[in-house]
């Protein structure tokens, strides 16, 4: 019991002291979920169906990179009503 509440307490000071690191999950999580239920299905190996599922989400995702961009100068298409010309 008592090496149970160390460890414990240790993996606690050890979240505490080292930086936030931002998860890169990019097709990780859909790939994880079709492999899960693909696996579950497929003789209840579920676990092992969702690890591969996300390395083949995240390989899939690192292969096509401009797919869906997350930064840029994205122009906006839409105006406001001042700027539509007027008919008279």
């Amino acid at each position: 019991m008592r090496r149970i509440v160390l460890l414990a307490l240790a993996a606690i000071g050890l979240g505490l002291v080292l930086p936030p690191v931002a998860a890169e999950a990019k097709g990780c999580i859909k790939g994880a979920i079709a492999g899960g239920l693909a696996g579950h299905y497929a003789g209840h190996h579920g676990f092992l169906g969702a690890v591969s599922g996300c390395i083949a989400g995240r390989r899939t995702a690192k292969r096509r990179p401009h797919a869906h961009p997350t930064t840029g100068n994205v122009q906006s298409t839409s105006r406001s009503s001042r700027e539509l010309p007027q008919s008279r």
